[in-house]
């Protein structure tokens, strides 16, 4: 591109008789902008009358050039391409003169290219659901740059709902909340952005209306945690939260329930919270599943009703498999360990008891032995020894039988031990009291030892309740004579009390 004269001389030489043009006298007249007008009135030096002005290269821009010559011409915004930035015009300007003569003068513009903002259109109305995602992409067709100009997309922050995003290709995402979707029956709500362009950042703002989804969707169930299969035992839980929502707005739901392939299921289990949130709760239980089937399926289906009678559903397999009845075999066990330590402490009562009793029979076994003497003598021989054995009392007697007297003496012993070594109940005695320590310590180890339930489900449980059981049952019982006397059930505090260890679990 040249550069041209930037100054004309307000009167120029037009013919053989100095006869010339006038055009603005100011300084760079010629640089003009797309879209600024530029208008002035071409005339000629002398003042005379010309016939007739006209232009001679401006066809195509618009230029307007009267007879009068009154010049008027406003650069069109396509003129000059944005990357080229400037462009010369070249015109000429020509008067017809009287007597045919004519005078001509060229004229160069400079066009200088001017960005234009991006314009935007009346965009379509962008319809929300609520708690879902809605999407929402500008339209092309609707923003666009009047130069061409690649645009990007901004967000006015102030004008932007809470959780709203706008891309900078022109894509919103808003997950309207039940407050904000339901507000927007009353209070309208229009988005605003800003396009801009590239590279010279013009920018035009434009704006988005809002307004709620106007098809009738269904509800929607969310099911947390989501899983759609399962595999139980009897004795666990399934457990699930469930959120209903309606795009069309949560007053829209009408019924949310569930529906079983087994009659069992309780309708109990699923519990309203609140008009869009559940609770599923169920354990099957350790009946639920015969032992010779081993396991059971159960389907479930979640549904929800809108008032339109649109329909969702969600669908969960559970297979329940056939358990061992820990809490029954944990009360069979507890009662074994309960009768088999109620069973010890009776017998440690029992001997307790009967230590008692042989240590007072062995002090009178002892006693007696001392006291104890049987007389065979002839009369005179009685009668000779009589004072020294015989306290002077009238209840004493002695008689005589065919010259040989035999003494009784009442007084010497009990009549239960008469004949008996104290020797005897000494060894009882013995015998009592190691049993009776064996079973305090076998029962304190015991009771410690299976004090909880989880120590009474393996296997040496039964190994030491038997050890228990035969020493309850030991031969030693036979020899001590105890007598077959029923103690009844102790209470757990007696048991505490004898066992320090022992559970009530």
């Amino acid at each position: 591109m040249r550069v041209v004269l930037l100054f004309l001389l307000t009167i120029c030489t037009l013919n053989i008789f100095a006869q010339q043009l006038v055009f603005p006298s100011q300084a760079g007249w010629t640089q003009l902008e797309e879209g600024k007008e530029i208008a002035f009135t071409v005339t000629l030096n002398d003042n005379s009358l010309p016939i007739r002005f006209s232009l001679d290269g401006g066809s195509g821009l618009g230029m307007q050039l009267d007879s009068l010559g009154n010049f008027k011409w406003t650069p069109s915004f396509d003129l000059v391409d944005r990357l080229e930035k400037r462009k010369e015009i070249s015109v000429i300007f020509q008067v017809e003169l009287k007597e045919g003569r004519r005078t001509r003068q060229p004229i160069n513009f400079i066009v200088s290219h001017v960005n234009r903002p991006p314009i935007v259109g009346d965009l379509p109305t962008f319809y929300v659901k609520q708690n879902t995602p809605s999407k929402y992409q500008i339209p092309a067709d609707y923003v666009r740059d009047p130069d061409g100009d690649p645009v990007i997309f901004k967000s006015r922050e102030s004008e932007m709902p809470e959780g709203a995003v706008l891309t900078s290709l022109g894509q919103v995402t808003w997950t309207p909340s039940r407050t904000q979707f339901n507000s927007l029956k009353t209070a309208p709500l229009s988005i605003g952005f800003i396009v801009e362009d590239q590279p010279d950042k013009a920018e035009t703002i434009g704006k988005i209306h809002v307004a709620q989804t106007q098809l009738d969707l269904p509800p929607e169930i969310l099911l947390v945690p989501s899983d759609t299969v399962w595999n139980i035992k009897e004795n666990e839980v399934i457990y699930f939260k469930i959120y209903v929502s309606d795009p069309n707005g949560d007053d829209n739901i009408d019924q949310v329930d569930f529906i079983s392939s087994n009659p069992h299921v309780p309708k109990s289990s699923l519990k309203e919270n609140s008009k869009v949130q559940r609770e599923f709760t169920w354990s099957p239980g350790y009946d639920f599943v015969d032992e010779a089937e081993k396991k059971k399926e159960v389907y479930f289906t979640f549904f929800a009703f809108d008032k339109s009678s649109n329909r969702v559903q969600r669908k969960v397999r559970v297979t329940v498999n056939e358990t061992e009845n820990v809490e029954l075999k944990d009360k069979i066990l507890y009662q074994k360990y309960f009768n088999t330590l109620a069973a010890t402490k009776n017998l440690i009562d029992l001997l307790d008891q009967n230590n008692e009793k042989l240590e007072a029979t062995f002090k009178r076994a002892r006693k007696g032995k001392k006291n104890r003497t049987i007389l065979t003598a002839t009369l005179g021989a009685v009668t000779g020894i009589s004072p020294l054995v015989i306290p002077s009392d009238g209840s004493k007697g002695v008689s005589v039988v065919g010259g040989t007297s035999v003494l009784t003496l009442n007084s010497l012993e009990a009549g239960q031990v008469i004949g008996r070594s104290s020797n005897e109940y000494q060894n009882k005695i013995k015998t009592n009291r190691e049993l009776r320590t064996q079973l305090q310590l076998k029962g304190n180890f015991f009771a410690r030892k299976y004090s909880l339930k989880s120590a009474r489900r393996i296997s040496e449980f039964e190994f030491d309740r038997d050890e228990l059981i035969r020493l309850l049952n030991t031969d030693q019982l036979t020899s001590l004579e105890l007598p077959a006397i029923s103690q009844g059930v102790p209470t757990t505090k007696e048991l505490k009390k004898t066992f320090t260890d022992f559970s009530e679990e």
